[in-house]
């Protein structure tokens, strides 16, 4: 037990445990109050710019009026009013013959500003989901706010804890999306290896005991696509996803667990979050709806600490208010609809149509790129992580000759923090094409290959 505290209380010595350790102090912690574990002060880890954010007191009255309820009388907020609004009924009509109908005081709502939370019912909602799906600890210490799909949480996030030229922990390959928000940022980046099952934890100690040998400030964020990764499709095992939070704890890292694809996992252990691990208030957690609702509707939700969601919430007053209102309504009726047991139901409908698309696609590859490519099949997500033999840079081969023949791929350097080195990586999808489609382009992408091949001296090409 004397381990675990020195570990999750800010120690930074090396200290390992063997299994049975592991077990024998899981039996302790049954009893142990694990509220004594928190973080109480989260201002190191608030960047300059988020720390000079002020609350809006327009957006601060629009919150307490909708708490207030119907019995005030509000000349307070610079609302427009709904009689002006041309819209009469919204009606929305699901696959499964359900209607949804926004009329009357719904639809007013639907059409108007709201606290930049999110709309209150729906943030009910979506909490009750996040206690029956990962029942984090001290449920009471966190909170959600809805946000324009998992990117812009993880954008709001980046800036909430970054400052310029801040050490980063991120794992390679890495999406191509935290990337681009972070670039501006100028961090020192600190690259920490994927294998075959994600991100591994030797790897990333040994990345943050040699920073730390250098005498540099030490990082305080690693990011993490645990399930799914994007683009390798790899999904963390649960005794690892343990492993890296005791990582974290004992470095004082605040993780941003990216996790779009939680429910679309194809293997029989369930991935169990980050934030369910998280005892001392070290997660936030980015959940989205575009990969099992839609896209489109743009909406997804960060959850975590209290004091940090607080801080996200003034970046939101001083940019677009709050997630789009409409889209809101619509999947809160959604939820309200189905119930949990409904939309778990088409969460897994979700999961095994991507399991049979991954399924297609695997197939497929080893039915036409066999001895050309090399690839794992992936355990979650909609991607699969090629390998091209004999091609050491395939960026002009995807970006022109690809396209060129009517197919097109991403590119590995898109995954890549180091630009501009060569990469033989491409990524491909089965989320979308149809069966027919996909082994169209892997016959176009094997007679490609064969051609790039035969550019490289020395190399003989694979008939």
């Amino acid at each position: 037990m004397l381990l675990r505290a020195k570990k999750c209380w800010g120690y930074t010595g090396s200290v390992r445990r063997s299994s049975s350790a592991r077990i024998n102090e899981a039996k302790l912690e049954e009893n142990f109050d694990v509220s004594a574990r928190q973080i109480k002060d989260y201002s190191k880890y608030i960047s300059d710019k988020s720390s000079l954010r002020e609350p809006s007191i327009t957006r601060t009255l629009t919150a307490l009026t909708y708490k207030a309820g119907k019995n005030l009388i509000s000349l307070a907020e610079g609302m427009p009013n709904e009689k002006v609004f041309p819209f009469k009924e919204i009606n929305i009509l699901l696959k499964d013959g359900t209607k949804l109908d926004l009329i009357n005081k719904e639809l007013d709502i639907a059409l108007q500003y709201i606290p930049s939370q999110g709309y209150p019912k729906l943030l009910t909602n979506l909490k009750e989901f996040q206690k029956k799906i990962h029942n984090p600890p001290n449920w009471e210490d966190r909170d959600i706010i809805v946000t324009s799909g998992s990117q812009d949480g993880i954008y709001k996030s980046i800036e909430l804890l970054v400052n310029k030229g801040d050490p980063v922990l991120f794992p390679t390959p890495l999406y191509s999306g935290t990337d681009i928000i972070m670039k501006p940022y100028k961090p020192k980046v600190l690259e920490v290896k994927q294998d075959s099952k994600g991100l591994n934890p030797e790897n990333l100690r040994s990345v943050l005991e040699t920073h730390r040998k250098t005498g540099q400030i030490m990082p305080k964020v690693i990011y993490i696509n645990p399930t799914g990764n994007n683009p390798t499709g790899t999904v963390i095992p649960n005794d690892r996803r343990q492993e890296i939070y005791d990582i974290a704890c004992e470095y004082d890292l605040i993780i941003l667990e990216d996790d779009p694809y939680h429910f679309m996992h194809f293997n029989d252990e369930v991935p169990k979050s980050f934030i369910s691990y998280d005892v001392e208030g070290r997660v936030l957690r980015f959940d989205s709806l575009s990969k099992v609702l839609s896209s489109g509707l743009r909406l997804g939700w960060i959850t975590g600490p209290k004091p940090l969601i607080s801080v996200i919430e003034l970046h939101m007053q001083a940019s677009y208010l709050h997630t789009a209102t409409l889209t809101q309504v619509i999947a809160n009726k959604l939820l309200e609809t189905w119930g949990l047991d409904g939309m778990v139901h088409h969460l897994n409908t979700v999961r095994e149509f991507y399991r049979e698309r991954r399924t297609c696609l695997i197939n497929l590859l080893e039915k036409h790129l066999t001895g050309l490519a090399e690839w794992d099949t992936p355990e979650a997500g909609m991607f699969v992580w090629v390998k091209i033999k004999g091609v050491p840079d395939v960026y002009d081969m995807i970006f022109r000759k690809a396209i060129e023949r009517g197919i097109s791929f991403v590119p590995g350097h898109a995954f890549t923090i180091s630009s501009g080195a060569p990469c033989p990586y491409i990524r491909v999808t089965y989320s979308k094409s149809s069966p027919q489609d996909m082994e169209e382009a892997c016959i176009r992408l094997a007679k490609l290959i064969r051609e790039e091949q035969k550019l490289y001296a020395g190399f003989t090409p694979i008939q």
